[in-house]
């Protein structure tokens, strides 16, 4: 995936490199950096959820759309983009 990232952004013209192995190496860690994020943004979500089960089936509200806004509520906390 990295490969293609910079491919692209090479034939688009948008950068320049000299060292591409290293320019893929930086788009891989932040790939995974990201990716580690938004797994940790879930666990928080999901934790929060719990932390409020009762009150989410007492309330006959939906899970899942419930955990779309709390995620994207705590991914606007933290400058996060889902």
């Amino acid at each position: 995936m990295a490969q293609e990232v910079i491919k692209r952004l090479v034939v688009r013209r948008l950068i320049e490199t000299k060292d591409e192995a290293r320019a893929r190496e930086a788009v891989r860690r932040i790939l995974s950096e990201n990716l580690l994020a938004e797994q940790k943004l879930d666990a928080d979500a999901r934790a929060l959820m719990m932390d409020h089960a009762k009150e989410i089936r007492d309330s006959a509200s939906d899970y899942k759309r419930l955990l779309t806004l709390v995620k994207g509520k705590l991914a606007k906390e933290r400058g996060f983009t889902l």
